[in-house]
């Protein structure tokens, strides 16, 4: 990952790490997937350039509500997401 992506992505990993510190803890244990929500867009922020991270958490919190059953949910390869 160049530099420029590694600082465009730092802005929601630094997001992402402040909700699990302040909110987090407070709230119920509601996400219907695992790996969490939160961890599955932390390690997409981490391994994706922010557009592609940005879309993949957009469509992960999207499927999280009660009308979804949930469950095994990882993050997507490289390869499978520049073919699928």
């Amino acid at each position: 990952m160049n530099v420029k992506t590694r600082i465009l992505n730092s802005v929601p990993i630094f997001l992402i790490g402040l909700y699990r510190i302040t909110l987090s803890p407070f709230l119920p244990n509601s996400c219907r997937f695992y790996p969490s929500c939160s961890t599955y867009c932390l390690e997409a922020f981490k391994n994706y350039g922010f557009f592609r991270a940005t879309l993949l958490s957009i469509s992960r919190i999207g499927r999280c509500h009660p009308f979804h059953p949930g469950g095994y949910d990882p993050l997507p390869t490289n390869k499978e997401t520049r073919n699928g």
